[in-house]
């Protein structure tokens, strides 16, 4: 009888921590899929700013809801800011210059998170 006794605290001691890992690996499951989808968001609103024809300075702000759950959301904040003084590496004044910012913010674990992207554009790019 003892010896049962013993086994099983054993294998209850092993299945705790088994199950422990388990959900250990489900939450960083969860949060590298959530990651992985902010990221293709964040290219996705990077890439439709910069194939604009005209860039115009000013700020845009969409909500995304998440479809796996309807009570979370994503906050899209595009900012586009007109760089007044960029040089080149030969000290030419490049003109029509555009800073694009690209910031995802969003609720996890009831704590804010935020993720940006950006770049710079030409702002006659697309014109003839």
């Amino acid at each position: 009888l003892l010896e049962m006794v013993l086994a099983l605290g054993v294998f209850s001691m092993a299945a705790v921590g088994f199950v422990v890992a388990l959900h250990r690996m489900s939450v960083l499951a969860t949060s590298a899929q959530r990651e992985m989808q902010v990221t293709r968001i964040l290219d996705s609103a990077l890439d439709e700013t910069l194939s604009l024809p005209v860039l115009e300075e000013g700020e845009t702000e969409v909500e995304i809801e998440d479809p796996n759950d309807s009570s979370s959301s994503i906050k899209i904040v595009t900012a586009v800011e007109l760089l007044e003084e960029m040089e080149n590496e030969d000290g030419q004044l490049l003109q029509e210059m555009y800073h694009i910012i690209v910031r995802a913010r969003w609720m996890e674990n009831r704590e804010p998170v935020e993720r940006e992207v950006d770049t710079w554009r030409y702002g006659r790019m697309y014109k003839q």
